[in-house]
């Protein structure tokens, strides 16, 4: 009756002026929205290497270094984003002011392009540049602060919110909610061939003040097309902390360590639906045989018998869906990690395969060449092509033999992904001897500066693998990270693959840092021409190789999360052994 009291309650909050909230009606709203986040954050970030060496003279290794270092920091504070919107907030008013901060950020940086004291001096002929003063760094760390803040806010919410807006208790919807995974990336992908097309040649051809002022109008568009919705939305409220729910277990499993096992946890466990009511509207998380060491926390002592079972003490007694809260983010960690590995080999396209294009000939007439941060427009259109295919061909296709809605679960995927991902370094190292070895043909070894007259087209395969790699793993990742985690907690579940990102990045510049320093410098230069990139890109498709084996050992003794979902119109109880089969 609490369940079904719940469900009518949620019914209720969800209707407005007689029409649902929620579903097909505000995707224009979100996508359109998240297409000028996009195109701001793709104008913002995807050229920065060029800004940084070329506007603030930063040296190459540096200047690399800040934007991993800034990307792990933008996909590290999504946990925080997460955690506000999961226990206090709710995710529209997180998005809302995450953008705000966000915005102030690129117009800091769009105002430090426009001043030129807030930059080094023009370097010209064979002068040394100037770096950068104290001063000037400032800002553009306080610039990138602020962008990073507000990335943590936007990043965990905007995916779980689009997927709120679909009722997974009505089963005509849930297949929508998958849909909408691959519709949001692919929305992502176009706006960013815009971003890496025209508003890198912007900044590249008319100047940076413009190049980083677009964005910033793009992103006051995305936040006001975001609010003006607001009504249409389906809100789910914050359930609390679920930091704290996690530590509740623990903390009871561990006060409980000397109690004895008990012989039928299904019959013998603490199970309270009035109290777990709030965070279990969805589905309610059943038992399972795995980490069993916690289901102590769910123990019944005579102690506790004894008194009032409504209102626990959560800190020493919690239900078994509370502790089956903590079992699944536990269970899912291990695949989890595995993109940490593909996120520090993808690190590399805005940063040294960036570089790599600039020394080539990128003319595609007499008068007009390509930019070199709009190179990574063929891994947008390499993934847009990729996505379209997985979701009109191989879906149909694979969801004959499977029966699964999405066509092959989210392992599957990931798994295909990884796969891709150990060509992209591969390849990429072999086109590295390449345009050395035209350089060295025609003595450009030592001129740095000098365009080596091979084609850019050389580089597309890498883009394009680039492209296929990231359609499979990051959507398969974001998918098997929203399924699996707990309803109540699935801000943190993006939260957990943006953490990824951040720790990807993170391993990227520390990858940098000890190659460049064992090497003392001879495979990471300033002048790729003299350097040994391709023993770089090798050394991480080595990486690639063992991730992928260790996340097929992780995928095949995976359990998933059994739940029992409240159907609409249907009293019935299914167990989901396998994210998206029919139950």
């Amino acid at each position: 009756m609490t369940e079904k009291k719940e469900v009518q309650k949620m019914e209720k909050k969800e209707s407005h002026g007689g029409y649902r909230k929620g579903g097909m009606r505000t995707m224009p709203f979100i996508f359109s929205s998240e297409i000028c986040e996009r195109l701001a954050m793709s104008g913002f970030s995807t050229n920065m290497l060029s800004y940084l060496t070329q506007q603030l003279h930063m040296p190459l290794t540096k200047a690399a270094n800040t934007l991993t270092t800034f990307a792990g920091t933008s996909s590290l504070t999504p946990l925080l984003g997460a955690f506000i919107a999961d226990a206090f907030s709710g995710r529209f008013w997180t998005i809302t002011v995450a953008s705000i901060i966000y915005q102030i950020g690129v117009m800091t940086l769009t105002v430090s392009a426009v001043l030129p004291k807030l930059r080094p001096p023009p370097c010209h002929g064979n002068e040394v540049c100037k770096e950068p003063n104290s001063g000037q760094l400032a800002i553009l760390w306080v610039s990138l602060l602020f962008t990073a803040i507000g990335t943590g806010g936007i990043r965990p919410c905007v995916v779980a919110f689009g997927a709120d807006q679909f009722d997974e208790t009505d089963p005509k919807q849930r297949t929508n909610t998958w849909n909408f995974f691959n519709w949001y990336y692919f929305c992502m992908g176009l706006s960013t061939v815009v971003a890496v097309t025209v508003i890198v040649y912007i900044q590249e051809t008319i100047g940076w003040g413009w190049g980083l002022g677009i964005p910033s109008i793009i992103m006051f568009l995305s936040i006001v097309t975001f609010i003006v919705a607001y009504p249409l939305y389906r809100h789910l409220d914050p359930s609390g902390s679920p930091y704290t729910r996690l530590v509740q277990v623990i903390v009871a499993a561990f006060r409980k360590r000397k109690v004895l096992m008990v012989s039928e946890p299904e019959l013998m466990l603490y199970e309270n639906d009035e109290l777990d009511a709030s965070i279990s509207i969805t589905g309610k998380l059943l038992h399972s045989n795995q980490l069993r060491c916690l289901d102590k926390a769910a123990i019944l002592t005579e102690e506790e018998k004894v008194g009032s079972l409504k209102n626990p003490n959560l800190w020493r007694l919690c239900t078994v869906h509370r502790v089956e809260e903590l079992k699944s983010m536990i269970r899912l960690l291990p695949i989890w990690a595995s993109g940490i590995v593909l996120t520090t080999a993808l690190a590399q396209q805005n940063t040294f395969s960036l570089q790599q294009a600039r020394t080539m000939d990128r003319h595609l007439s007499h008068s007009f060449q390509i930019p070199p941060g709009s190179m990574s427009v063929f891994t947008m259109i390499s993934m847009l092509i990729t996505l379209s295919l997985y979701d009109r061909v191989l879906t149909p296709i694979a969801t004959r033999f499977t029966g699964l809605d999405r066509g092959i679960s989210s392992l599957h995927r990931m798994g295909i992904g990884y796969f891709i991902s150990i060509f992209v370094t591969l390849v990429a190292g072999f086109i590295e001897v390449k345009r050395k070895h035209v350089a060295s043909v025609h003595g450009l070894t030592e001129k740095p500066h000098s365009t080596i007259p091979i084609s850019f087209c050389w580089l597309i395969p890498q883009y394009t693998l680039h492209g296929m790699a990231e359609t499979f793993t990051i959507i398969g990742h974001l998918e098997f990270l929203y399924d699996q985690a707990p309803e109540s907690m699935r801000s943190t579940a993006a939260a957990l693959h943006w953490t990824a990102v951040s720790l990807g990045n993170y391993v990227s510049t520390m990858l940098v840092m000890m190659v460049h320093s064992i090497t003392k410098g001879s495979w990471l230069q300033d002048n790729l021409n003299e350097g040994k990139l391709e023993y770089f890109y090798w050394l991480i498709t080595i990486l690639q190789v063992l991730n992928l084996i260790y996340y097929l050992l992780c995928a095949k003794f995976y359990s998933w999360k059994p739940i029992q979902l409240h159907q609409k119109g249907i009293d019935s109880k299914a167990e989901v052994e396998l994210a998206g089969q029919p139950v």
